[in-house]
C-alpha cells in the first residue's frame, strides 16, 4: 500500500521536476526520495517518473496519479486540522499568501494585533501574484489568501472584506496637478502607467483607461507600486495607486501629486479565501474579519 510520504515525494517531483529540489522541498535526502519513489512504482506496477541527467519528468500516468495524490494530501491535512481544532484553537504557523500591492501596507498592524490576542499563532507571509497564489491555496501549499477579487479556484471559500479606493497621481509639474478643479473629461488621452498584466491592479487600471478614454502605456509596465510611482514622478505618465499604499508611502509628502478629480470614485474589492471544509475555517473567518476591521479603520469613510 502506498504511503502518504511517498505521495508527498511524488508531488514534490511534479512541482520541481528535479530530484534535488524536490528532496529539499520535502525535507528529505535525495537518495531517500529516489528510493521511495522506486518503491512506489513497484507497488503500483507503473513507471511514474522519467529520470534524466539534469532533471525529472513525470510520465502521463505519473502526472495523473500525482494530481490525485495532491488532493489526498490536502484532504489529510484538513482532517488533521479538524482533529486539532476539536481540542484547541488555531496555533502554530499559518501559511498566509498576500498580494504585494496590499500586504506591506495593511498587514503589519493586523499581525501585531493578532500576536497580542493569539501569541501561539505565527504567520509565514508569502507575497505573490494572486492568481498563482490561488493555485497554491487549492494545492494546499498555503492555508489562507488575501488579495483583490475575484479569487478563483476549485473548492475555495471566498469572503469579500472591503473596498479600497484607487488614487490617481501625477508628476508635481503636470498640467493636471496645477489645476484647481479637475473633471473626468480632463483625463481623456492621458498616458497611464500600471503594473504588469499578471496583477489584478493592471486589470483595474485597464478598465479605468477604457472608461475615461485614457491611454494605458503597455510598453512601460512596473514591477512594483514603487516602480510605478517613480515612473510617474519622472514624467512618464499618470498612475493609479491603492489608497493603503498612498497612506503608507506618501503620507508625509512624496514625489507625486494626488489628483482630486470630480466624479472619480474608483475602488477595488479585497477579499480573503481558504479551502472549503478546512479544519480551521472558523478561525480563518475570524482572521479575515480582523483584517477587514483594520482596513476600515485605516481607510476614509
Amino acid at each position: 500500500m502506498p504511503t502518504l510520504r511517498q505521495f508527498e515525494y511524488l508531488v514534490a517531483v511534479a512541482d520541481h521536476r528535479h530530484f534535488g529540489k524536490a528532496a529539499q522541498a520535502a525535507a528529505a535526502s535525495q537518495p531517500t526520495l529516489s528510493h521511495q519513489l522506486r518503491t512506489l512504482e513497484q507497488r503500483l506496477g507503473v513507471t511514474l517518473v522519467e529520470r534524466r541527467t539534469h532533471g525529472a519528468e513525470l510520465t502521463p500516468v505519473g502526472r495523473e496519479i500525482a494530481e490525485r495524490a495532491r488532493q489526498v494530501l490536502v484532504e489529510v491535512k484538513d482532517i488533521r486540522d479538524l482533529a486539532e481544532r476539536a481540542s484547541e484553537r488555531l496555533a502554530g504557523t499559518l501559511r498566509f499568501g498576500v498580494s504585494p500591492t496590499l500586504g506591506p501596507y495593511l498587514m503589519p498592524p493586523v499581525i501585531a494585533a493578532l500576536h497580542q490576542s493569539r501569541p501561539d499563532l505565527r504567520f509565514y507571509m508569502r507575497e505573490g501574484i494572486p492568481d498563482l497564489q490561488a493555485m497554491e491555496l487549492v494545492k494546499g501549499s498555503i492555508d489562507m489568501l488575501l488579495g483583490p477579487l475575484p479569487i478563483e479556484g476549485e473548492n475555495l471559500q471566498i469572503e469579500p472584506l472591503f473596498r479600497e479606493p484607487l488614487i490617481l497621481v501625477a508628476p508635481p509639474d503636470h498640467v493636471l496637478a496645477k489645476k484647481e478643479k479637475i473633471s473626468v473629461s480632463d483625463l481623456a488621452g492621458a498616458p497611464v502607467l500600471s503594473l504588469d498584466r499578471r496583477h489584478h491592479l493592471h486589470r483595474d487600471v485597464e478598465a479605468q483607461c477604457q472608461q475615461y478614454d485614457m491611454n494605458l502605456l503597455r510598453d512601460y509596465e512596473g514591477t512594483s507600486l514603487d516602480s510605478v510611482r517613480q515612473m510617474v514622478a519622472s514624467g512618464l505618465g499618470l498612475g493609479i495607486l491603492p489608497e493603503l499604499y498612498v497612506q503608507s508611502e506618501l503620507a508625509r509628502g512624496g514625489d507625486v501629486a494626488l489628483l482630486d478629480v470630480d466624479g472619480w470614485n474608483v475602488t477595488r474589492s479585497i477579499g480573503a479565501a481558504w479551502r472549503t471544509g478546512a479544519g480551521f475555517a472558523d478561525e480563518y473567518d475570524a482572521i479575515a474579519q480582523k483584517i477587514a476591521d483594520e482596513a476600515r479603520a485605516m481607510l476614509p469613510a
